[in-house]
């Protein structure tokens, strides 16, 4: 028996639709633009719409304070962001920042759950996501609570990496150290770290990792523990 051919989308839970399904929902998909800095989400605020990034990256941040806040999650293509949405939590919790420019879709809240409720398959895999997004949250605050910044620089910078699909990306150390809730002269001293044992260069913005397999040495244990979770959230082993 012939397998029926996925939906034609690069993100990979838009993807996974057959292909009678995607034609019933494309009519409530809409490409957009995500531009750098751009917030999605803000916490206490209704979820409108729903994103399924296609090459740009959007972190979640939580915020503890008016100008405190740190990354707890972040969403490539691999995902959708707001997809709690989709089972009833209509309000934000947090803010979700693109910090990688690219194109996304996105669904109204309205139309999602329309379709979650005769499709068992796409609830099920929107379901295994937001379990992903759980473990990496989970990870997150752990790793920050136990393990040294270069170490958790690295991570990031891999975690990153894998859901941009480039080794070269735009990233100030500002940026940085809203991402991993620290003061900006403590990313500079670990951003320099790495780039003195060859790992990374930096320059003008632009982050460069020059060694991956090196950066994945001195990352924390926390990258392979998230990204196994996300191969198997992935269908992958």
């Amino acid at each position: 028996m012939r397998r029926a051919t996925r939906a034609p989308s690069p993100n990979r839970l838009l993807a996974v639709l057959l292909p009678r399904d995607y034609k019933r929902l494309v009519r409530h998909l809409e490409p957009v633009s995500l531009s750098m800095g751009q917030v999605l989400h803000e916490p206490g605020k209704r979820i409108g719409h729903v994103y399924f990034p296609h090459d740009g990256v959007v972190s979640l941040l939580s915020l503890v304070g008016p100008q405190k806040a740190a990354e707890v999650g972040i969403v490539g293509n691999e995902g959708a962001v707001g997809v709690s949405a989709a089972f009833d939590v209509g309000v934000s919790h947090l803010r979700a920042l693109v910090q990688g420019a690219g194109m996304a879709t996105r669904m109204s809240v309205s139309s999602l759950r329309r379709e979650c409720t005769t499709n068992a398959m796409w609830t099920r895999e929107l379901l295994r996501f937001s379990h992903v997004l759980l473990v990496q949250a989970a990870q997150t605050a752990a790793c920050n609570r136990f393990h040294n910044l270069q170490s958790r620089l690295a991570r990031w910078l891999l975690v990153t990496r894998d859901r941009l699909h480039t080794n070269n990306f735009n990233l100030t150390h500002q940026l940085l150290s809203v991402m991993l809730g620290v003061r900006r002269v403590g990313v500079t001293l670990a951003a320099s770290a790495l780039e003195k044992q060859g790992l990374i260069t930096y320059s003008r913005g632009i982050i460069r990792i020059a060694n991956p397999r090196g950066l994945e040495l001195a990352a924390c244990e926390c990258y392979k523990i998230v990204r196994s979770v996300y191969r198997q959230g992935n269908g992958k082993t």
